[in-house]
């Protein structure tokens, strides 16, 4: 039976859409989420003079902080348009699968 039940979701075409968005959502967010951190990196060790100028005359404060913590940022809003979706559309598509197999 177990079997049986794997097949039908494998061969059901909302778990094939599911897969086939789920996925290409997650790694184009990825990939943002990579040049956004990694264009962070490179600032750093080929222009450490714009991150490490003074937020105003006398302070301690760069402009990186406020770029470092935007990247952090990035990364949370990220994550909820993730979540957005995954609660929406993911959880339709899902809800759709597992009736098809509580109906066998």
């Amino acid at each position: 039976m177990h079997k049986d039940i794997v097949e039908v979701v494998k061969n059901d075409p909302n778990y094939q859409e599911l897969v086939t968005k789920r996925s290409s959502f997650a790694v184009t967010l990825s990939i943002i989420m990579l040049v956004v951190y990694f264009g962070f990196i490179l600032m750093i060790a080929y222009f450490p003079e714009v991150l490490g100028t003074p937020l105003s005359e006398g302070s301690v404060t760069t402009v990186g902080i406020p770029v470092g913590m935007g990247v952090i940022f990035f990364a949370f809003i990220l994550t909820g348009i993730y979540t957005k979706r995954a609660n929406g559309e993911f959880d339709d598509l899902n809800n759709k699968i597992k009736e098809k197999v509580k109906g066998m």
